[in-house]
């Protein structure tokens, strides 16, 4: 199998948000509170609910895709949902570090850096 680096990077991304994403709803308030406290004092006060919720969606959409990436891979070879798959963990990783940059959170920019390291290759792969 030619993509066998981008179908492990997808693997990655999959149980990344897929997990990400159920930990966000089973505990939305847990989440929502922690948020609220640590974007207190930023423009972003205000929208941490709207924010907390499209996270969340995105999250879960990544996930499937990554999933679904996997699938078409292994059984035809084609790369539509894996790159679609990179592309929305790219697009979620990114609001995450903005988030964190915004929160002066730059250990946890850091973190978020590393993330998008393998997502990007994975975009790149399967383009």
């Amino acid at each position: 199998m030619e993509n066998l680096a981008a179908v492990f990077i997808l693997i990655f991304l999959a149980i990344t948000f897929l997990q990400s994403g159920y930990d966000k709803y089973t505990d939305y308030n847990g989440n929502l509170s922690w948020l609220t406290e640590h974007f207190s004092g930023t423009f972003l006060a205000g929208k941490v609910a709207p924010a907390l919720k499209t996270l969340l969606v995105l999250e879960i959409i990544a996930g499937i895709l990554c999933l679904a990436g996997v699938v078409e891979i292994s059984i035809s070879g084609g790369t539509v949902f894996g790159k679609y798959g990179a592309s929305v963990s790219c697009i979620a990783l990114l609001m995450l570090l903005f988030g964190q940059r915004i929160a002066k959170d730059y250990d946890g920019a850091r973190t978020i850096a590393i993330y998008f390291i393998p997502a990007v290759l994975a975009v790149y792969w399967l383009s």
